[in-house]
């Protein structure tokens, strides 16, 4: 079993971490430090690069979520992670650096929490969501573009990725005294069939917490009300372990949890994907009674 960790980061005081409002991106376009990651992707289309080349945030680069931030899907689940090596050279072809200050934003899909996720937990420490996504970027005056950014290469470094968990280890966890939290909608974690799942239901002992009840208009809740919706995770003395259908919506409640203080969480990358998928493992299921 891989070892689990959890890293404090702590953020940069020259940029709001870990997110950052549309205003404030705008001011900064074209900062020599500043690399925009465009992370637009769906569940039912996947990675949206047709919507990137109709238009995007000016110098913006476009992330394949399915691609570059995930392994081949299989027994491993939907959207596993993909080895190191493949991730540093992806975040170096769209010039990602030690020292860049990096921006992803999507459509409020998760896909960006999924980025800023994995840029932390390989030791990058300059990332932040624009908070609301590209729509509260139009509505602050935002203007885009469909010119692509001149090619740059950056010189990112990663020996591997921390702060999360295989399947294996999630009894371990528990056993030290982690709460699991189920991010899919409630209708999924109560069992209800969705051709997405192998199998209903969800993992036993897990407290549903849908990520989109975190989030008001598109935008993060404040930390007040983040910590008030948290709080049904169990006291905030205890880490938690994320998991959703595949590890993608489920780092937007790693992304609220830091906002809310810094509580401890980690994330199930195969989550129910590959969990529900082998007959072996315990699902509990509401609806079977």
């Amino acid at each position: 079993m891989r070892a689990a960790h959890f890293r404090h980061y702590v953020a940069m005081p020259d940029w709001p971490q870990p997110l950052v409002q549309p205003d404030h991106l705008i001011g900064q376009l074209g900062a020599p430090d500043l690399v925009v990651l465009d992370v637009r992707w769906s569940l039912e289309r996947g990675a949206e690069r047709e919507a990137y080349l109709a238009g995007h945030v000016p110098g913006a680069e476009f992330v394949d979520l399915d691609l570059e931030l995930a392994g081949p899907a299989g027994p491993r689940g939907r959207h596993p992670l993909p080895p190191v090596e493949s991730f540093v050279a992806s975040m170096r072809r769209h010039g990602v650096s030690t020292g860049s200050q990096v921006v992803v934003y999507d459509e409020v899909t998760g896909a960006a929490a999924r980025a800023w996720w994995m840029l932390r937990a390989a030791g990058h420490r300059r990332v932040a969501v624009l908070d609301g996504g590209l729509q509260a970027y139009l509505e602050a005056g935002g203007r885009l573009t469909g010119e692509r950014p001149a090619p740059r290469s950056g010189d990112f470094q990663a020996e591997g990725f921390e702060g999360w968990v295989e399947a294996d280890g999630l009894e371990t966890c528990r056993d030290r005294g982690s709460v699991v939290v189920d991010a899919r909608a409630r209708a999924r974690y109560q069992g209800q069939p969705n051709p997405l799942d192998p199998r209903p239901g969800h993992l036993p002992g897990a407290v549903s917490l849908p990520w989109t009840d975190l989030f008001d208009r598109g935008r993060l809740r404040p930390a007040a009300e983040l910590r008030h919706l948290l709080g049904d995770a169990g006291p905030e003395d205890r880490p938690v372990v994320v998991y959703c259908g595949s590890g993608v919506t489920s780092c937007a409640v790693l992304l609220a949890l830091e906002v809310a203080g810094g509580r401890p969480g980690q994330l199930y990358p195969g989550s129910w994907s590959e969990w529900a998928a082998d007959p072996g493992r315990p699902v509990r299921n509401p609806m079977d009674g």
